[in-house]
């Protein structure tokens, strides 16, 4: 029965083992092994392209203005949806996880067909002289309706394992609501305000399907990295797409392993 146990448990470790080889590791590897197949400098000349390095700093620039709205708008919803009751609460908190379940392309097309110059609103905007469909600010918009559930879930929790007693025992002290919130409340909510901005802006980076559907994809203006990467693909100039991709991916490297230190240095306090 032990040596039963022991072979099925080994089985279940293997299995998973190469699950995760192949659908994760093995993909990963291949980008890397692909975009420097040519060598550093060809590398380097793919990546520092003009229309490549720009694409690139310009979806740096716009993830990190969705960042900052979706972190202050998502903590904003997170208390609200933590702290209150009201009618519809629930229907509510269940929509916010509908970025996740639409597909991306869907979430483009609901952009357009809302903000598109066919639109009410986007009529009203262009009568002022205000273009948002093909440029920048609908692929901000596009980069922060995909990435709208990372800060509200990653706080939510933190805020519902808050003891109410350390808020009450501010009260008790003296302070006021202000200085309870900085003091006593943020502190706790910040790993996940943390957290959730790194996931947000790390899902920007390498958003495509709304991204694609509303920006214009004009080199120099409106061009982002993941479509930049779709266009070398197109060319067939897979090495090309292969090195921004590696950037990409690296980036994302970097913002997932600074998450996962957040969380071990959390759950050691």
């Amino acid at each position: 029965m032990i040596v039963k146990h022991v072979w099925l448990k080994r089985t279940v470790q293997s299995t998973v083992l190469v699950y995760f080889l192949l659908l994760i590791v093995v993909p990963i590897l291949g980008v890397y092994v692909q975009g420097l197949s040519e060598g550093w400098t060809k590398f380097a000349d793919s990546v520092i392209q003009p229309i490549a390095w720009d694409a690139v700093l310009r979806t740096l620039q716009l993830a990190v203005i969705a960042t900052l709205i979706n972190t202050v708008f998502g903590t904003l919803i997170a208390w609200v949806l933590v702290r209150y009751r009201f009618p519809g609460r629930r229907i509510l908190n269940s929509l916010v996880d509908l970025p996740f379940a639409l597909p991306t392309a869907v979430g483009g097309l609901m952009i357009l067909l809302l903000l598109g110059p066919q639109s009410w609103l986007g009529s009203f905007a262009k009568s002022h002289n205000i273009e948002i469909v093909y440029q920048q600010p609908a692929i901000v918009i596009a980069m922060i309706f995909v990435t709208f559930p990372f800060v509200i879930r990653t706080i939510q929790p933190l805020l519902e394992e808050l003891d109410p007693a350390e808020e009450e025992a501010s009260y008790t002290l003296g302070a006021s609501r202000s200085g309870t919130f900085w003091k006593v409340i943020f502190p706790a909510m910040r790993p996940g305000v943390i957290g959730g901005a790194m996931l947000a802006f790390s899902r920007a980076l390498a958003e495509f399907g709304a991204v694609v559907l509303v920006a214009g994809n004009i080199p120099g203006k409106t061009l982002v990295a993941s479509v930049q990467i779709y266009g070398n693909v197109e060319s067939y100039n897979p090495t090309g797409a292969a090195a921004v991709s590696v950037v990409l991916l690296t980036l994302s490297f970097l913002v997932l392993w600074s998450v996962n230190l957040l969380t071990a240095r959390r759950d050691e306090r």
